[in-house]
């Protein structure tokens, strides 16, 4: 049991484990760079202590002057949020070596699942369907290289054994083409991730991107918590998310949500994870898990009706969940949009001063932010400044909603993202249900770029 808790983050994640923390009586400490000084996670937390400059290297990134933060404020749990250190084993290790808590999974399972090629044999090895090519590296024969890729055939993708963020994968279609792509990806993987392992997997050309959310205890109870779609992407970047997925049987998703909490149980995970899922065809095929809170997490909680961020506390205190796999369930259908600081069109960051923040309200409108009228968006982190999310009854309700809640949010003194959401919002194939990882970038019907 702890009793206070360190968020290793900022902005609206940092806010929302903060609000948490009150919830279930814990001491909430923030820390944060000179630049987010006058941040609102900084005004909400109990204690709050300045850690670095203001780039993430010397400050969000810097774990000697987190554990540090912790050791000075009497923190004694750490909460990384998403992004940032969320997914770094070798942090989680010294937050326990140090005597804290880590709110995440241990340090030697985040290592199996953050190498997606050990991820793979794992998933494997508990029955979970996977994109087909080799659970190994490519060899640095440029022979070898070329008979896997044709045993696996063209167009196939390339990818990072440690990436991850949309980082180190390369698509390939022709033979000729391989071995630069190769050693361009290689090199990508040992700069962005310190790990120049590469493999290869066939490239769908029409998936979707499906997600199961899942909970799992210390105590080797582990549930399923529903589905969500987030193939509105652009670089592998998530625009908008939604859960349910639409149109998949009930049954298949329960089918492969029940193999995702068999995983957990069968590697040891501990807390709040996703694994995330190429579908085409009625086929779902495993790509990847996020050993972390995601973004997207609001609309499971939407339709779950459950506090993600509270159990992921709870089950780091070591708390068994109270709740039975056939207690989860699914009610209506919920949207999320990601509302970043940056050019609808050519989606270039646009740090700066915000003027006016008019966001919607109402029944199943929720917002989670950190911004508002007269803040000053930073250039050195990530463009997202908040989350607009809302639930309907059903899909048609929820995007009813989402138009109606798009239309009255304001943003000024910034270029924000919210025209390609109105857009999106009323796009015919969108509102269908089902598109695929590559609709927004060929170019919606109605013409966004």
């Amino acid at each position: 049991m702890f009793g206070s808790v360190l968020i290793a983050n900022r902005g609206e994640i940092a806010v929302r484990v903060i609000r948490a923390c009150r919830l279930l009586g814990l001491r909430a400490v923030a820390v944060h760079s000179v630049a987010d000084a006058d941040s609102a996670h900084v005004r909400l937390a109990d204690t709050a202590i300045c850690i670095g400059p203001a780039p993430a290297r010397q400050s969000y990134l810097d774990q000697a002057a987190i554990l540090a933060a912790a050791e000075v404020t009497g923190a004694e749990a750490i909460h990384p949020g998403y992004g940032f250190l969320s997914e770094n084993a070798a942090f989680a290790d010294r937050v326990e070596e140090a005597g804290l808590t880590f709110i995440g999974p241990a340090g030697a399972t985040m290592r199996v699942m953050g190498d997606k090629i050990a991820a793979k044999r794992a998933m494997r090895a508990a029955g979970v369907p996977c994109v087909p090519g080799l659970d190994e590296g490519l060899p640095h024969d440029p022979g070898r290289v070329i008979e896997i890729a044709h045993d696996i055939g063209y167009p196939l993708i390339l990818k990072a054994a440690g990436g991850g963020g949309g980082r180190g994968m390369r698509r390939v279609d022709r033979e000729e083409d391989l071995l630069d792509a190769l050693a361009v990806t290689r090199e990508e993987g040992r700069s962005a991730f310190g790990n120049g392992e590469i493999y290869a997997e066939r490239f769908l050309t029409h998936p979707r991107h499906v997600e199961i959310q899942v909970i799992a205890d210390a105590h080797g109870h582990a549930l399923w918590l529903g589905s969500r779609d987030c193939s509105l992407q652009r670089r592998h970047q998530k625009v908008i998310e939604e859960a349910p997925a639409p149109g998949i049987e009930p049954s298949q998703l329960a089918a492969v949500g029940e193999r995702c909490a068999h995983a957990c149980r069968q590697i040891g995970y501990r807390g709040v994870g996703t694994f995330e899922f190429l579908y085409e065809d009625g086929a779902f095929f495993f790509i990847e898990m996020n050993t972390r809170l995601q973004v997207e997490h609001p609309v499971t909680e939407m339709t779950s009706g459950l506090d993600l961020v509270e159990l992921q506390i709870r089950v780091a205190r070591g708390e068994r969940l109270q709740l039975r796999q056939d207690e989860v369930t699914c009610r209506g259908h919920s949207f999320e949009c990601r509302l970043n600081a940056e050019d609808p069109v050519t989606f270039k960051p646009s740090p700066g001063l915000i003027t006016d923040w008019q966001m919607p309200g109402g029944p199943g409108v929720r917002i989670d932010t950190h911004a508002g009228p007269g803040y000053r968006v930073p250039p050195y982190y990530d463009s997202l400044i908040g989350k607009l999310i809302v639930h309907g009854a059903t899909r048609d309700d929820a995007l009813a909603r989402l138009r109606a809640a798009l239309d009255e949010a304001r943003i000024e003194g910034i270029a924000t993202n919210l025209p390609l959401h109105r857009r999106l919002a009323s796009d015919t194939v969108f509102c269908a249900g089902g598109v695929d990882i590559h609709y927004l970038e060929r170019g919606m019907s109605g013409g966004v770029a």
